[in-house]
């Protein structure tokens, strides 16, 4: 049952993603083609097999990003659209909590951990509420502080997740490393989920200037 709620919520993020981005297909398709690939590696077990595999397609992932980000026009733009991807974080963190419950990540990466990326979800709900009850958006610099605060947040967790996966770098978790995101769908969060928030912050304030 949580592996279909986290598949739903991989295709949602990616359906706000295409309408948030003014329907610029290309981005989507990047990134679309990118999950079949990490799809099926996971799926027959390549990273759990073979964890030193992982850092490159995380980084593989990040040229893709970039690459999306370009071909992204500003005028193009939905921004309530890319707002809404970050009400996202929200059940993200209620999935990662039930993977902590079952053993398959740390605490550290959960809301009741060292993740107060939830917060941002939570935010991201009141300022589409804001906007729709004003009919107007919130004023420049609190958009732009949100905007680097869930930047911030969204680091922190990236970090601390890799230090918790049992690669030769772990510093956190050795009694319950970070295993969830090498395996199907969990693995959709570093290489789809994630950086798609990472673009739409980035998007939303490339708009602000």
């Amino acid at each position: 049952m949580l592996e279909a709620i986290f598949l739903f919520i991989v295709l949602l993020t990616l359906f706000l993603f295409y309408i948030g981005t003014g329907k610029n297909l290309r981005a989507v398709l990047i990134f679309f083609a990118w999950q079949v690939v990490i799809g099926l590696l996971s799926f027959f077990e390549v990273f759990k097999e073979k964890p030193l595999l992982f850092p490159l397609a995380i980084i593989a992932t990040t040229l893709l990003s970039i690459l999306g980000f370009k071909i992204i026009s500003i005028k193009e733009l939905n921004t309530r659209y890319l707002i809404g991807i970050h009400i996202v974080r929200i059940p993200v963190e209620l999935c990662l909590y039930q993977l902590f419950i079952k053993g398959q990540i740390p605490e550290i990466m959960t809301f009741t951990g060292w993740n107060f990326d939830i917060l941002i979800g939570l935010s991201a709900l009141v300022i589409l509420i804001y906007q729709f009850v004003k009919k107007k958006n919130l004023a420049r610099q609190y958009f732009l502080f949100w905007n680097v605060i869930g930047l911030l947040f969204l680091s922190v967790i990236v970090i601390i997740a890799i230090l918790s996966s049992p690669l030769p770098i772990q510093q956190f978790a050795f009694e319950q490393p970070n295993v969830a995101l090498f395996q199907f769908p969990y693995c959709f969060l570093p290489t789809c989920i994630v950086p798609i928030v990472f673009i739409s912050h980035f998007l939303l304030i490339k708009h602000l200037k």
